[in-house]
Protein backbone atom coordinates (compact mmCIF):
# COMPACT_ATOMS: atom_id res chain seq x y z
CA UNK A 1 0.00 0.00 0.00
CA UNK A 2 1.20 3.60 -0.60
CA UNK A 3 -0.52 6.04 1.29
CA UNK A 4 -2.19 9.20 0.09
CA UNK A 5 -0.69 12.33 1.05
CA UNK A 6 -2.73 14.86 2.41
CA UNK A 7 -1.01 17.83 0.77
CA UNK A 8 -1.09 21.26 3.34
CA UNK A 9 -0.51 23.84 1.32
CA UNK A 10 -3.18 22.92 -1.22
CA UNK A 11 -5.60 22.63 2.19
CA UNK A 12 -3.93 26.08 3.35
CA UNK A 13 -4.47 27.51 0.50
CA UNK A 14 -7.92 26.84 0.10
CA UNK A 15 -8.74 28.36 4.30
CA UNK A 16 -6.49 31.50 3.11
CA UNK A 17 -9.08 31.98 0.02
CA UNK A 18 -12.27 31.93 2.72
CA UNK A 19 -10.48 33.75 4.67
CA UNK A 20 -10.06 36.44 2.04
CA UNK A 21 -13.44 36.14 0.78
CA UNK A 22 -14.75 36.92 4.66
CA UNK A 23 -12.84 39.64 5.11
CA UNK A 24 -14.03 41.14 1.64
CA UNK A 25 -17.41 40.26 2.89
CA UNK A 26 -17.22 41.92 6.43
CA UNK A 27 -15.29 45.47 4.88
CA UNK A 28 -17.59 46.16 2.03
CA UNK A 29 -20.82 45.07 4.21
CA UNK A 30 -20.21 46.10 7.91
CA UNK A 31 -17.10 48.44 7.38
CA UNK A 32 -14.84 45.75 9.77
CA UNK A 33 -11.57 45.03 8.72
CA UNK A 34 -10.13 42.58 11.40
CA UNK A 35 -6.67 43.12 12.92
CA UNK A 36 -3.62 40.76 13.96
CA UNK A 37 -0.76 41.83 16.15
CA UNK A 38 2.03 39.53 16.86
CA UNK A 39 4.89 40.61 19.57
CA UNK A 40 8.28 39.48 19.62
CA UNK A 41 10.83 39.37 21.52
CA UNK A 42 14.54 39.16 20.84
CA UNK A 43 15.86 37.92 17.56
CA UNK A 44 15.37 34.15 17.36
CA UNK A 45 15.95 33.43 13.53
CA UNK A 46 13.12 30.83 13.62
CA UNK A 47 10.83 33.17 15.16
CA UNK A 48 11.34 35.85 13.18
CA UNK A 49 11.08 34.17 10.03
CA UNK A 50 7.62 32.86 11.77
CA UNK A 51 6.49 36.19 12.09
CA UNK A 52 7.02 37.36 8.76
CA UNK A 53 5.55 35.07 7.29
CA UNK A 54 2.24 35.72 9.29
CA UNK A 55 2.57 39.41 8.37
CA UNK A 56 2.67 38.72 4.91
CA UNK A 57 -0.22 36.10 4.99
CA UNK A 58 -2.35 38.50 7.16
CA UNK A 59 -2.09 41.77 4.69
CA UNK A 60 -2.39 39.22 2.07
CA UNK A 61 -6.04 38.03 3.69
CA UNK A 62 -7.06 41.49 3.81
CA UNK A 63 -6.47 42.10 7.19
CA UNK A 64 -4.67 44.79 8.99
CA UNK A 65 -1.25 43.50 10.72
CA UNK A 66 0.83 44.71 13.11
CA UNK A 67 3.94 43.96 14.67
CA UNK A 68 5.60 44.56 17.57
CA UNK A 69 9.49 43.84 18.29
CA UNK A 70 11.07 43.94 21.77
CA UNK A 71 14.77 43.11 22.50
CA UNK A 72 15.84 40.26 24.11
CA UNK A 73 16.73 42.30 27.14
CA UNK A 74 13.13 43.27 27.35
CA UNK A 75 11.80 43.10 30.81
CA UNK A 76 8.43 41.07 31.55
CA UNK A 77 6.86 44.28 32.49
CA UNK A 78 7.61 45.28 29.02
CA UNK A 79 5.91 42.70 27.59
CA UNK A 80 2.90 43.43 29.72
CA UNK A 81 2.33 46.72 29.10
CA UNK A 82 2.61 45.78 25.20
CA UNK A 83 0.16 43.41 25.51
CA UNK A 84 -2.03 45.79 27.84
CA UNK A 85 -1.62 48.44 25.05
CA UNK A 86 -3.12 46.08 22.36
CA UNK A 87 -5.79 44.56 24.42
CA UNK A 88 -6.77 47.96 24.74
CA UNK A 89 -6.94 48.81 20.96
CA UNK A 90 -10.08 48.37 19.09
CA UNK A 91 -8.22 47.94 15.66
CA UNK A 92 -6.57 45.12 16.70
CA UNK A 93 -8.80 41.84 17.45
CA UNK A 94 -5.80 38.99 17.54
CA UNK A 95 -3.10 38.60 19.79
CA UNK A 96 -0.20 36.28 19.46
CA UNK A 97 3.05 36.62 21.59
CA UNK A 98 5.69 34.55 19.94
CA UNK A 99 6.86 31.97 21.56
CA UNK A 100 9.10 31.21 23.25
CA UNK A 101 9.96 33.89 25.13
CA UNK A 102 13.62 34.97 26.72
CA UNK A 103 14.27 32.95 29.87
CA UNK A 104 13.56 36.36 32.07
CA UNK A 105 9.62 36.12 31.10
CA UNK A 106 7.07 34.10 32.34
CA UNK A 107 4.71 32.98 29.56
CA UNK A 108 2.42 31.36 31.50
CA UNK A 109 2.08 35.47 32.68
CA UNK A 110 2.34 36.50 29.72
CA UNK A 111 -0.66 34.41 28.18
CA UNK A 112 -2.82 35.33 31.26
CA UNK A 113 -2.47 38.79 30.57
CA UNK A 114 -4.19 38.16 26.43
CA UNK A 115 -7.66 39.86 26.55
CA UNK A 116 -9.52 35.64 26.25
CA UNK A 117 -11.39 37.52 23.29
CA UNK A 118 -8.02 38.54 20.99
CA UNK A 119 -6.64 34.97 22.49
CA UNK A 120 -6.32 33.75 18.40
CA UNK A 121 -3.77 31.10 19.89
CA UNK A 122 -6.06 29.49 21.90
CA UNK A 123 -3.93 28.95 25.22
CA UNK A 124 -5.57 31.30 27.80
CA UNK A 125 -7.39 29.01 30.56
CA UNK A 126 -10.99 30.51 29.56
CA UNK A 127 -10.27 29.59 25.62
CA UNK A 128 -9.08 25.88 27.25
CA UNK A 129 -12.17 25.84 29.78
CA UNK A 130 -14.33 26.74 26.48
CA UNK A 131 -12.59 23.98 24.73
CA UNK A 132 -13.45 21.45 27.24
CA UNK A 133 -17.18 22.55 28.14
CA UNK A 134 -17.78 22.09 24.02
CA UNK A 135 -18.73 26.15 24.31
CA UNK A 136 -17.78 28.34 21.65
CA UNK A 137 -14.24 29.92 21.79
CA UNK A 138 -10.99 30.28 20.43
CA UNK A 139 -9.15 27.17 19.89
CA UNK A 140 -5.42 26.61 19.54
CA UNK A 141 -4.65 26.98 15.39
CA UNK A 142 -2.67 23.44 14.80
CA UNK A 143 -5.33 21.26 16.52
CA UNK A 144 -7.45 23.65 14.15
CA UNK A 145 -5.34 22.08 11.11
CA UNK A 146 -5.26 18.64 12.23
CA UNK A 147 -8.94 18.42 12.11
CA UNK A 148 -9.66 20.26 8.81
CA UNK A 149 -6.76 17.35 7.18
CA UNK A 150 -8.47 14.84 8.80
CA UNK A 151 -11.92 15.93 7.43
CA UNK A 152 -10.76 16.08 3.87
CA UNK A 153 -9.67 11.83 4.08
CA UNK A 154 -12.69 11.12 5.93
CA UNK A 155 -16.67 12.61 5.63
CA UNK A 156 -17.70 11.85 8.99
CA UNK A 157 -14.90 11.35 12.41
CA UNK A 158 -17.97 9.38 14.14
CA UNK A 159 -17.12 6.69 15.57
CA UNK A 160 -13.61 5.90 14.17
CA UNK A 161 -10.75 5.81 16.95
CA UNK A 162 -8.52 8.27 17.59
CA UNK A 163 -5.49 8.29 19.11
CA UNK A 164 -3.44 11.45 19.67
CA UNK A 165 0.23 10.64 21.06
CA UNK A 166 1.07 13.81 23.39
CA UNK A 167 -0.32 15.98 25.69
CA UNK A 168 0.65 19.04 25.36
CA UNK A 169 -2.19 22.18 25.71
CA UNK A 170 -0.82 23.80 22.76
CA UNK A 171 -1.48 20.27 20.38
CA UNK A 172 -2.19 17.42 22.56
CA UNK A 173 -5.24 17.61 24.39
CA UNK A 174 -6.99 20.22 22.62
CA UNK A 175 -7.21 18.45 19.37
CA UNK A 176 -8.19 15.50 21.55
CA UNK A 177 -11.24 17.37 22.88
CA UNK A 178 -11.80 18.42 18.98
CA UNK A 179 -12.06 14.98 18.12
CA UNK A 180 -14.59 13.99 20.67
CA UNK A 181 -16.88 17.04 19.56
CA UNK A 182 -16.98 15.24 16.09
CA UNK A 183 -17.89 12.18 17.89
CA UNK A 184 -14.91 10.39 17.49
CA UNK A 185 -13.31 7.79 20.38
CA UNK A 186 -10.35 9.15 21.48
CA UNK A 187 -7.19 8.06 23.44
CA UNK A 188 -4.52 10.09 24.31
CA UNK A 189 -0.78 8.50 24.57
CA UNK A 190 2.12 9.87 26.62
CA UNK A 191 5.52 8.99 27.36
CA UNK A 192 4.10 6.76 30.53
CA UNK A 193 1.72 4.58 28.42
CA UNK A 194 2.43 1.14 28.66
CA UNK A 195 2.85 -0.56 25.45
CA UNK A 196 2.61 2.58 23.01
CA UNK A 197 3.01 0.51 19.90
CA UNK A 198 0.19 -1.85 20.68
CA UNK A 199 -1.93 1.52 21.87
CA UNK A 200 -0.82 3.03 17.56
CA UNK A 201 -2.28 0.08 16.24
CA UNK A 202 -5.83 0.44 17.54
CA UNK A 203 -6.03 4.08 15.90
CA UNK A 204 -8.25 4.38 12.87
CA UNK A 205 -6.68 8.34 13.06
CA UNK A 206 -3.54 8.71 14.42
CA UNK A 207 -1.82 12.30 15.38
CA UNK A 208 1.57 12.20 16.36
CA UNK A 209 2.34 15.65 18.30
CA UNK A 210 5.81 14.52 20.62
CA UNK A 211 8.76 16.34 19.22
CA UNK A 212 10.99 13.36 18.42
CA UNK A 213 11.67 12.29 15.26
CA UNK A 214 10.78 9.59 13.66
CA UNK A 215 9.35 8.31 16.68
CA UNK A 216 5.98 6.76 15.52
CA UNK A 217 7.47 3.34 13.61
CA UNK A 218 5.36 2.29 10.35
CA UNK A 219 4.98 -1.33 12.14
CA UNK A 220 2.74 0.87 14.76
CA UNK A 221 0.19 1.86 12.72
CA UNK A 222 -2.78 -0.07 11.58
CA UNK A 223 -3.16 -0.50 8.25
CA UNK A 224 -5.40 1.81 6.05
CA UNK A 225 -5.07 4.50 9.07
CA UNK A 226 -5.00 8.24 8.18
CA UNK A 227 -1.54 9.44 10.32
CA UNK A 228 -1.69 13.06 11.02
CA UNK A 229 1.98 14.06 11.81
CA UNK A 230 2.38 17.38 13.98
CA UNK A 231 6.13 17.22 14.05
CA UNK A 232 8.56 19.91 12.29
CA UNK A 233 12.21 18.48 13.69
CA UNK A 234 15.46 19.67 12.48
CA UNK A 235 17.69 16.91 12.04
CA UNK A 236 21.33 16.75 11.29
CA UNK A 237 22.79 16.04 7.83
CA UNK A 238 26.15 15.75 6.01
CA UNK A 239 26.59 18.96 4.44
CA UNK A 240 25.56 20.55 7.71
CA UNK A 241 21.95 22.38 6.80
CA UNK A 242 19.67 20.09 8.40
CA UNK A 243 16.62 19.08 7.18
CA UNK A 244 13.16 18.65 8.56
CA UNK A 245 11.15 15.70 10.05
CA UNK A 246 7.85 14.93 11.41
CA UNK A 247 7.51 12.63 14.28
CA UNK A 248 6.29 9.91 12.21
CA UNK A 249 8.94 7.13 10.08
CA UNK A 250 7.40 8.69 7.16
CA UNK A 251 9.03 6.20 4.78
CA UNK A 252 7.33 3.36 6.80
CA UNK A 253 4.24 5.02 7.11
CA UNK A 254 3.50 5.47 3.32
CA UNK A 255 4.00 1.51 3.13
CA UNK A 256 1.01 1.04 5.93
CA UNK A 257 -1.28 3.80 5.93
CA UNK A 258 -4.24 4.72 4.04
CA UNK A 259 -3.91 8.50 3.87
CA UNK A 260 -0.29 10.30 5.64
CA UNK A 261 0.95 14.21 5.71
CA UNK A 262 4.06 15.16 5.14
CA UNK A 263 6.82 17.27 7.00
CA UNK A 264 7.29 19.93 5.71
CA UNK A 265 4.34 20.63 3.68
CA UNK A 266 1.96 18.80 6.14
CA UNK A 267 0.13 20.07 9.18
CA UNK A 268 2.49 23.33 9.77
CA UNK A 269 0.74 25.32 6.66
CA UNK A 270 -2.22 24.85 8.31
CA UNK A 271 -1.22 26.74 11.90
CA UNK A 272 -0.95 30.21 10.00
CA UNK A 273 -4.18 29.73 8.15
CA UNK A 274 -6.19 29.03 11.22
CA UNK A 275 -4.26 31.98 12.89
CA UNK A 276 -5.87 33.71 10.09
CA UNK A 277 -9.49 32.44 10.77
CA UNK A 278 -9.51 32.80 14.40
CA UNK A 279 -8.26 36.64 13.97
CA UNK A 280 -11.46 36.96 11.83
CA UNK A 281 -14.00 35.04 14.78
CA UNK A 282 -12.48 37.36 17.15
CA UNK A 283 -13.49 39.86 14.97
CA UNK A 284 -16.77 39.23 14.33
CA UNK A 285 -17.52 38.05 18.18
CA UNK A 286 -15.92 41.75 19.05
CA UNK A 287 -18.25 43.30 16.73
CA UNK A 288 -21.46 41.24 17.71
CA UNK A 289 -21.68 39.57 14.14
CA UNK A 290 -22.64 35.91 13.91
CA UNK A 291 -19.39 33.78 13.82
CA UNK A 292 -18.18 33.44 10.33
CA UNK A 293 -18.43 29.56 8.20
CA UNK A 294 -14.76 29.62 7.37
Amino acid sequence: MTARLIDGKTAAEAVRAGVAAEVARLSAAHGLVPGLAVVLVGDDPASAAYVRSKGKQTVAAGMRSFEHRLPATATQDEVLAVVAQLNADPSVHGILVQLPVPKQIDPHAVILAIDPMKDVDGLHPLSAGLLASGLPGLVPCTPLGCLYMAKTVHASLAGLEAVVVGRSNLVGKPVAQLLLRENATVTIAHSQTRDLPAVCRRADLLVAAVGRPGFIRGDWIKPGATVIDVGINRVPTADGKGRLTGDVAFDEAVQVAGAVTPVPGGVGLMTVAFLLVNTVRAACAAAGLPAPTI
